[in-house]
């Protein structure tokens, strides 16, 4: 796809997340969340994971988010949860437990990609990297790697 019509898409999601109806706001965060890259997609995405209207969007809007498992969709997370109150926390550390609760390497890949995010120098970002952090390590996942006993 072009750069001008990955923009125009964006552009597209961005004017759906302003919807007064919150399955437009939900499928906009769900979709924009494939575009996190994109600097004009993390303010709109921060403002769907801590959507005022319906906290079903949170949760939609984070699990997409950090499906991606790379430092676009984390990051946007941890700037939602910077900023986030008790009520959004819990979603969005639902949402954390649905991505990274099977797989003990994924989650390992996202502690360290909130060490590599904790370098940012904007305290939200770094209050958001710890509570994300503080997260990702309470969790127990249910499948670890196999580890070969041979010598």
């Amino acid at each position: 796809m072009s750069d001008e019509a990955r923009r125009a898409v964006v552009t597209a999601l961005i004017r759906l997340s302003a919807s007064t109806d919150h399955r437009d706001r939900a499928d906009a965060g769900h979709s924009l969340a494939g575009f996190a890259e994109m600097p004009e997609a993390r303010e709109p995405l921060r403002g769907l994971v801590l959507d005022a209207g319906d906290t079903s969007i949170t949760l939609t809007t984070a699990r997409a988010l950090l499906r991606r498992q790379d430092a676009a969709g984390l990051g946007v997370v941890v700037g939602a949860l910077g900023r986030a109150g008790p009520n959004h926390a819990d979603w969005i550390q639902s949402a954390v437990l649905d991505v990274f609760g099977v797989f003990a390497r994924d989650r390992d890949a996202a502690v360290r990609v909130c060490e590599a995010l904790a370098s940012e120098s904007d305290e939200q970002t770094r209050l958001g990297v710890g509570r994300l952090t503080a997260m990702l390590v309470e969790i127990s996942p249910i499948l670890y790697p196999v580890q070969n006993d041979e010598p």
